[in-house]
């Protein structure tokens, strides 16, 4: 029986880096537990372009994964194990 991965989704729209990585790194910190062992993503809606790059960039540190994709306005980026 397989487990099911839960999606949490923080849209953070309208924010500015640095507060918009700041943002998402105070969900992921307090998630990371949960990301590491696979039992969650934490999807990201941003329309803010830096941080399509800071977000990733900050999450492989940290071990994890980062996909985004370019939607009608603004950003999803997904973080995952």
């Amino acid at each position: 029986m397989s487990k099911q991965t839960e999606i949490l989704e923080k849209d953070i729209r309208g924010q500015i880096c640095p507060s918009s990585l700041l943002l998402a790194l105070r969900e992921i910190n307090e998630q990371f537990a949960r990301l590491d062992a696979g039992e969650l993503e934490i999807v990201v809606l941003t329309d803010n372009r830096d941080a399509t790059s800071t977000i990733p960039a900050t999450v492989e540190n940290m071990g994890l994964h980062a996909e985004v994709e370019k939607l009608a306005g603004y950003y999803r980026v997904v973080v995952k194990k």
